[in-house]
């Protein structure tokens, strides 16, 4: 048996990591996440994923446990904890369908619809910090390039509109 090396394989030592696409994409999205749990923590004494998912479901993008577990590229049994968490909380329900009793709708309740309203200020507050110094057209560039990036994985989520994009808002 040979001894674990601390020595880095060449291939691996000269790979720029700080100028691979997906490295940056990662830190991002990590960092927002992080700073969005910061704020929903101390604002709301939720995780920055139970406000997101509060949100989805309000807004009426994701009202089923498989659709979030898309939406958020986890597996079921996750999505399933975070809901038991928010059930438990008070701040969603599960509700039974009437047409398909297979189905279970998530409905929030009063609570849950009120951190739910108060999410977008703390997303667009957190990426108003990401984003300063951007012009208004370097924003909408970026929004840009996500949308065909995401065009280009094969998702149909409705971004697939104008690759100019607008640039009315930093979210």
């Amino acid at each position: 048996m040979t001894e674990p090396s601390n020595e880095p394989t060449p291939d691996l030592s000269e790979y720029q990591l700080g100028e691979s696409v997906g490295y940056l994409l990662s830190r991002v999205k990590s960092t927002m996440s992080n700073l969005v749990t910061q704020r929903s923590m101390a604002e709301l004494g939720i995780t920055s994923q139970q406000g997101s998912i509060l949100f989805m479901v309000a807004s009426g993008k994701c009202l089923l446990a498989a659709e979030l577990a898309r939406e958020y590229g986890i597996d079921a049994s996750a999505v399933t904890r975070l809901i038991d968490r928010l059930e438990k909380r008070g701040l969603l329900t599960r509700v039974r369908s009437n047409e398909d009793r297979r189905v279970v709708r998530l409905a929030l309740t009063p609570e849950g619809h009120a951190i739910a309203a108060r999410m977008p200020g703390i997303f667009n507050g957190v990426l108003d910090s990401l984003l300063n110094g951007f012009t208004p057209e370097e924003v909408g560039f970026l929004k840009s390039m996500l949308r065909r990036v995401l065009v280009n994985s094969g998702e149909q989520t409705g971004l697939a509109r104008d690759a100019a994009g607008s640039v009315d808002s930093k979210s």
